[in-house]
């Protein structure tokens, strides 16, 4: 362990820090003020949220309470086999049940002890409902209530709002109306009403809940303050050095630190080294850029790598964030749904356009034949009637692309000259698809065959297939998509054990230091993903951090590994 001499005298004293303030950090505050500790959340931006502020919010649990109340039958141990099938073996199955059999008692907690109000998202199945016996068409995926911002006091301007998802609607608003793929049949009177008043859902609402309990309880919480150096005695870390407004302040944590800072998305040297993600864009805060890494590695943190997952997505045209950045968007949706294909370099489709998992993994694959990515660059080519019904990122159905945003052209084979791309290969591949979408079947790809494919990605107002329509109105448009990133999830992060104590090489636990959320290595998923999986885990995360450090370290992974042996 590197030491970093702490000072004689501290600036600040607290029992227990929080380094970073969306889910992972504010839970890991409010659940260690409510066993007795003195918390103290620091955050370098200067708003509060984190990227869960950025977040559709939801919060994925197996076995919860709010499903059960409506009849659904669940369990955590339904969603430990769930999520053990998928892990593809590179999770650890101690993370994994550590996870599910804490998720849903965590969730509770939240809602008795810290005002946290959520809800069913009552529509959504689980990404593989259809081809796991442990997944459910409804019930683990929850969101929360509107939050009224007005309940923030003072801190209603520092709380961040959303740039990327619609705040002022539910799931269940956006679902009413269609989903995503109907935008012109929201309701935007409830949005504006919403809007007006202040009142946010999804990820806005989400932190919303949390940091009013903060405040409540009177945790303070420092913004523009950035972490730069973990302090240790030779035995633990007992504080951290930030700065703020150029200022060194030195802050003691006589119980721990918690590092949940996300990951490293906003840094092209981390993607490229320790994701293999190469021109990584980005959606999310510039701060997401490594510091947990950073922090503890000095310390002798070891690191531990899953799978990654890359999303698609393109650049709005003009367009900046509150940071000056180009503004992306992910193109999810608008490439699943109908009168849309998603072709690589040869003019081949090459995967299921409404799941991501599947066309964002053959984004990446190489061919060591050639030593290329034979699918990247691609190009979502879209007809007609795909702009006249559905948007296509902060593009409205029926409004004109900017001109540098999408080549347009008479013809598939004029679309083709344009973009690089074999004209006969393009216009063979749009045949064959036009055809199997007037069947309203895919077997190349099984496009619209699982339902999250038609809840997420779909037109349920569309038939056969809420998923396949044909390409044949003119003119055709051709978009050149980017690999993206947005949820901050990364393949690569800071092993913890049961409590979320970080782990050195000699995998022993590094005293003092804790690590939650994105910042934590994916163990307990592995290769899968979940919507919503994110933000349970950073809840869980603070939760376990916290009781750690008040000395009262939670049993309930021993009990579950009981119970699974069957032993009393």
């Amino acid at each position: 362990m590197r030491r970093a001499t702490p000072p004689e005298t501290w600036d600040i004293e607290v029992d227990f820090v929080a380094v970073g303030s969306g889910i992972g950090g504010i839970s890991g505050a409010i659940a260690a003020q409510a066993l007795g500790l003195e918390a103290l959340v620091i955050e370098r931006d200067a708003l509060l949220g984190g990227v869960t502020a950025l977040s559709m919010g939801e919060v994925w649990v197996a076995g919860n309470h709010l499903a059960a109340a409506m009849g659904i039958d669940d369990s955590a141990e339904s969603g430990f086999r769930y999520i053990q099938r998928l892990a593809m073996d590179y999770a650890d199955e101690d993370a994994i049940l550590n996870l599910t059999t804490h998720a849903a008692p965590v969730l509770k907690w939240f809602e008795d002890n810290a005002g946290l109000r959520m809800m069913v998202i009552g529509d959504c199945p689980d990404y593989y409902a259809g081809a796991s016996n442990d997944a459910v068409m409804a019930g683990r995926m929850l969101e929360c209530e509107p939050f009224p911002a007005r309940l923030l006091g003072d801190w209603q301007e520092r709380v961040r709002c959303s740039p990327n998802v619609p705040y002022g609607l539910t799931h269940a608003d956006i679902g009413e109306a269609g989903g995503s793929a109907n935008m012109l049949r929201w309701p935007y009177d409830r949005m504006g009403a919403r809007l007006e008043a202040d009142e946010r859902c999804l990820g806005p609402g989400l932190i919303g809940w949390l940091i009013r309990d903060a405040i409540r309880r009177g945790i303070p919480m420092r913004t523009g303050t950035s972490a730069e150096e973990l302090y240790t005695d030779g035995e633990r870390v007992v504080g951290l050095r930030a700065v703020h407004e150029g200022r060194d302040i030195s802050i003691r944590a006589r119980r721990g630190v918690l590092l949940a800072v996300s990951s490293y998305e906003r840094d092209a040297g981390h993607n490229k080294r320790l994701s293999h993600q190469l021109d990584l864009q980005s959606m999310v805060l510039p701060t997401v850029d490594g510091a947990a890494l950073r922090l503890a590695g000095p310390l002798g943190a070891r690191t531990a790598k899953v799978p990654d997952i890359t999303a698609l997505g393109m650049p709005m045209i003009g367009e900046e964030d509150v940071y000056g950045l180009p503004i992306w968007r992910n193109a999810m949706v608008p490439i699943g749904l109908p009168h849309a294909i998603v072709v690589n370099r040869s003019g081949r489709r090459f995967a299921n356009e409404s799941f991501y998992r599947d066309i964002f993994a053959r984004v990446d694959q190489i061919d060591g034949a050639t030593q290329t990515h034979p699918n990247f660059p691609c190009w979502a080519v879209i007809d007609s009637r795909h702009r006249e019904k559905y948007p296509f990122g902060t593009y409205f159905p029926g409004s004109e692309f900017p001109a540098a945003f999408a080549e347009r052209a008479d013809t598939i084979a004029g679309l083709a000259t344009k973009i690089g791309v074999d004209p006969a290969a393009l216009e063979a591949t749009v045949a064959r698809f036009n055809a199997q979408a007037e069947a309203g079947v895919d077997p190349d790809f099984h496009r619209g065959e699982m339902p999250w494919n038609a809840w997420m990605c779909g037109d349920r107002f569309h038939g056969p297939n809420p998923n396949l329509g044909p390409l044949t109105q003119a003119p055709f448009h051709a978009v050149r998509l980017h690999r993206m990133g947005g949820s901050a999830i990364a393949a690569n992060g800071l092993l913890a054990d049961e409590h979320c104590r970080a782990l050195g090489w000699d995998d022993e636990p590094i005293a003092g230091l804790y690590v939650g959320g994105n910042a934590q290595a994916r163990t307990d998923t592995g290769a899968m993903m979940q919507s919503g999986i994110s933000n349970a885990r950073g809840m869980v995360h603070g939760w376990l951090a916290a009781h750690h450090a008040a000395g009262r370290p939670s049993d309930r992974l021993e009990r579950a590994r009981a119970a699974m042996a069957g032993t009393p």
